[in-house]
């Protein structure tokens, strides 16, 4: 899983925005639900989960209140997770 994990933080690292590191479809980056609404989650080995959030101030919203991805341009990696 140590080699996922980097190569996961790779592509955020080199990513100028989350939208653009979303375009890694085996990532299936998604934005996370109830009271993790402000996270995302990256897939790693199944079924752990790499959980991240924006680290912009304020969180960049679109009209609709969703989070802006072509907006944020910084991340926290909060754990790996299996969540379900």
């Amino acid at each position: 899983m140590a080699r996922v994990i980097e190569d996961r933080l790779d592509v955020l690292r080199g990513a100028d925005s989350l939208a653009m590191a979303a375009l890694r479809r085996d990532l299936r980056l998604h934005q996370l639900a109830g009271n993790r609404d402000e996270q995302f989650a990256i897939d790693l080995v199944h079924p752990y989960r790499l959980i991240i959030q924006t680290s912009n101030h304020p969180v960049p919203r679109n009209r609709d209140g969703g989070i802006d991805t072509e907006q944020v341009t910084a991340v926290v990696i909060l754990q790996v997770v299996d969540y379900h």
